[in-house]
């Protein structure tokens, strides 16, 4: 199976956090699945370190590139198909990152493994 990382569960697998469901942590290890980091997740983790909103991510912030592949994780480039499905998303919800991760999951057809309930909003599967 495909899936895609959200960032906060990004962040909380690089940095073993004890927030990570049993779930989640299983998908994530099973050698099974093929893992997905969406580029949009270093972009807001770079906006949110650059903002003082997430201490202890800065290591993630400033070495991203490289930490992707060494948790061997796969990453997924921002297409133009995707700015196109996350523009012409329905509804209120303004978090232009969540935004790209739902339309990406879309296009790609990839559950997203995360806490954040919005998801489902969007018809999205997700796993937690």
């Amino acid at each position: 199976m495909k899936v895609l990382l959200d960032t906060h569960t990004f962040v909380w697998w690089a940095t073993d956090d004890p927030k990570l469901s049993a779930k989640a942590r299983s998908v994530i290890a099973s050698f099974e699945n093929e893992v997905y980091v969406s580029a949009v997740t270093g972009w807001e983790i770079s906006t949110k370190v650059r903002l003082g909103k997430w201490p202890g991510a800065e290591v993630l912030a400033m070495s991203f590139g490289d930490v992707i592949p060494v948790l061997a994780f796969k990453d997924l480039p921002v297409r133009l198909n995707h700015a196109q499905r996350a523009g012409l998303l329905p509804g209120e919800h303004r978090d232009p990152f969540d935004r790209m991760l739902i339309a990406q999951s879309q296009a790609e057809n990839m559950p997203v493994i995360s806490v954040d309930a919005v998801f489902d909003e969007f018809h999205v599967v997700r796993i937690w």
